[in-house]
């Protein structure tokens, strides 16, 4: 399978930002899950004319959602998406938040069935600046996309690219693109390697049943 080049220009955003916006075709009907104040699904309504609904679970950003003129609900993505019909979205999101939820595997599922395709990124603990980290200090590691110290970390299902095609497997899911990042580098493949699982910071999957 060929992947399209991802040509983005970041301005100042994180990267992963300027490639979701890329993936995604004009018009689409969009679900962010965990919208965080909105910036990507804004960004999303601006440059491609979507249709969105966030998700978000903190008042607070809820509230800046509303002040963007965006779509938003109130809520727990860990508690589904019953409200939703199944396929009703060209595409859900799932931007940064896998590793903060508590029952991923429930999440992906419900993202499968309301998503015709779902977009699934997260930082990657298998990257080697963080495996050198923990073996030479003895502690958690610290990183740019691993800023938090043990104890006050979101992150509680830390997980790898490897991880990920196991999980995608073990789930009979199929991933249609795989994309890593690091920095302002883009990579593009599907297959599983070491070298991606070694030297990508972020990874982002567009997957599908």
């Amino acid at each position: 399978m060929k992947f399209k080049k991802h040509y983005v220009e970041s301005k100042g955003l994180h990267l992963n930002y300027s490639i979701i916006v890329d993936i995604i075709e004009e018009k689409s009907r969009i679900l962010d899950l965990g919208c965080g104040n909105g910036t990507l699904l804004k960004l999303l309504k601006d440059k491609k004319q979507i249709k969105g609904v966030g998700i978000e679970i903190v008042q607070d950003e809820v509230i800046k959602c509303l002040s963007k003129g965006l779509s938003v609900i109130q809520g727990n993505i860990d508690e589904g998406l019953k409200q939703f019909k199944t396929n009703s979205y060209d595409y859900v999101i799932l931007n940064q938040t896998l590793q903060t939820t508590q029952n991923p595997e429930f999440v992906i599922e419900e993202m499968l069935r309301v998503g015709k395709k779902c977009i699934v990124s997260f930082p990657n603990f298998a990257y080697w600046k963080v495996r050198l980290n923990f073996c030479f200090t003895g502690r958690m590691p610290k990183s740019r996309v691993l800023p938090f110290e043990w104890y006050n970390t979101p992150n509680i299902h830390l997980l790898t690219i490897k991880d990920f095609f196991v999980f995608a497997h073990n789930h009979n899911f199929k991933i249609l693109e795989g994309i890593y990042t690091t920095k302002a580098n883009i990579k593009n493949g599907i297959q599983y390697n070491i070298f991606s699982n070694l030297f990508a910071q972020e990874a982002i999957f567009v997957i599908t049943k």
